[in-house]
């Protein structure tokens, strides 16, 4: 009756887990495997692949190299500080990627999913055109992912968002980066890390808003140390193109002149050019696409996941989304999506990680808690100029003593989180983690021997 069982839009870490297991591992109603479609207008692999976590993680890699031959000078090497070399880095990296993509299509096309590539469009529930052809699936499953965003304002037209960042021809000697979250406190970081000078523009006075608010004003302090400049409580009223710079017109009267604005205010669902308005899928307010426990939307046939669906927009949840969806429609039907306690990172220098409640949203939710808090120098650091500290933080609810959230900033900050998200996970008491051995010398062992209440909130 349809050319596939289960068309997927969108081939990045969601959509293409979904199309592969489905493929693989499925299983209709006849005992069959679905026959599985993917259609992406880009590169393989979506945004995580081509212009988010791995580029950008290579990035970071690169601006970590600085300070770790800072630091080689104080352990007794001798060594030339030697310039950064952008564009070799740049085509380093952008080999990388395009081998992910060619293993991306590998593991498509061993799975026997079909890849379809160009723009893909809804004609009915049944249907997707792409390229002036029409495919027709039992089921569609809109993996489609987010857009970076920028605001109407004069002069907008300059400004680049992170997609270009991968790909700038030069490294900017100055640059000008717009907004307050994790995206633009990473790019912060790496630019400053690399050679680039850096003012950070936040039109509110807490940078990371939605995390633990310690994490916010401790990393403004030590980036501060590390020479970025920031403008808080500021916004841009309108940027100018001068002959060799641009001009960038604050509120307050404030004008900067730079060689690169860089945009990182929010994303948005790629949903409005699918034509889904005409099917009757329902979106939020936000722009993202609504839907049910089990990624149906309004409509019966036509299943989302992933970014475009207003859960956190981290690729291990598009991931797990997936293998929930193909467990739902092509397996046993058990698995279900657990939102709590998802561990993340932000790879800004130091890093910063975090899982469960910050302090304000456990007193949000009417908890009454003790803190536990720890601020030192790393030991790698104690022979060191660096100025980089470690600020680590429990959660812990008052009345039962489980422990409601984690946070720390410092070094592999992310490395040491993933292990204390199962305490997070499973509930664990503060007592049972003061019962753990820590392995000493780490910054790590930490977590487990803060005995002390810094403080107490109701």
């Amino acid at each position: 009756m349809y050319d596939f069982d289960l068309i997927v839009i969108g081939a990045g870490s969601g959509g293409v887990r979904a199309a592969r297991m489905a493929a693989s591992q499925g299983k209709l109603a006849n005992g069959e495997r679905p026959k599985v479609a993917i259609i992406e207008r880009g590169a393989l692999g979506g945004t995580c692949v081509n212009v988010g976590c791995v580029p950008k993680k290579l990035m970071v890699y690169a601006a970590h190299v600085d300070e770790e031959m800072k630091d080689a000078r104080d352990y007794g090497w001798q060594i030339e500080h030697q310039d950064f070399d952008w564009p070799s880095f740049i085509a380093k990296k952008n080999h990388e990627i395009a081998r992910l993509n060619s293993i991306y299509g590998n593991l498509l096309a061993n799975a026997g999913v079909s890849i379809i590539h160009g723009e893909a469009s809804l004609i009915d529930a049944h249907t997707v055109s792409v390229a002036g052809e029409q495919y027709s699936a039992d089921k569609i499953l809109l993996a489609v992912g987010g857009t970076p965003v920028k605001p109407n304002i004069p002069g907008i037209e300059h400004a680049i968002v992170s997609d270009d960042a991968f790909y700038l021809p030069s490294l900017p000697k100055h640059m000008v980066i717009v907004g307050g979250g994790y995206i633009a406190l990473e790019f912060a970081c790496i630019f400053n890390a690399l050679g680039s000078e850096v003012h950070v523009i936040y039109r509110g006075s807490q940078l990371l808003r939605a995390f633990d608010h310690d994490l916010g004003k401790g990393l403004l302090h030590q980036a501060q140390q590390q020479g970025i400049v920031f403008h808080l409580t500021e916004q841009v009223n309108h940027i100018d193109k001068l002959d060799d710079s641009l001009s960038v017109q604050l509120e307050s009267g404030d004008c900067l002149q730079t060689e690169q604005v860089f945009y990182a205010t929010g994303r948005a669902a790629l949903a409005q050019q699918l034509g889904l308005d005409k099917l009757g899928v329902e979106l939020s307010e936000q722009g993202d696409i609504v839907v049910d426990d089990q990624f149906n939307t309004a409509v019966e046939s036509i299943y989302a996941l992933g970014d475009a669906i207003g859960t956190p927009a981290l690729t291990p949840v598009a991931l797990a989304q997936a293998m929930v969806f193909v467990d739902q429609q092509y397996g046993a039907g058990r698995k279900t999506m657990d939102y709590h306690a998802i561990p993340t990172a932000i790879f800004t220098a130091p890093n910063i990680a975090t899982v469960g409640l910050s302090e304000q949203q456990a007193l949000a939710q009417g908890y009454t808690i003790d803190l536990y808090t720890s601020d030192f120098k790393h030991l790698k650091h104690t022979l060191t100029e660096s100025s980089f500290r470690v600020y680590m933080k429990l959660v812990v609810d008052q009345q039962t003593g489980i422990v409601l959230g984690v946070h720390m900033i410092g070094p592999d900050a992310g490395e040491i989180i993933q292990g204390l998200a199962l305490a997070v996970k499973c509930q664990m008491q503060k007592s049972e983690l003061d019962s753990v051995i820590g392995i000493h010398p780490t910054a790590a062992e930490e977590f487990v021997t803060m005995r002390q209440v810094a403080y107490s909130k109701p």
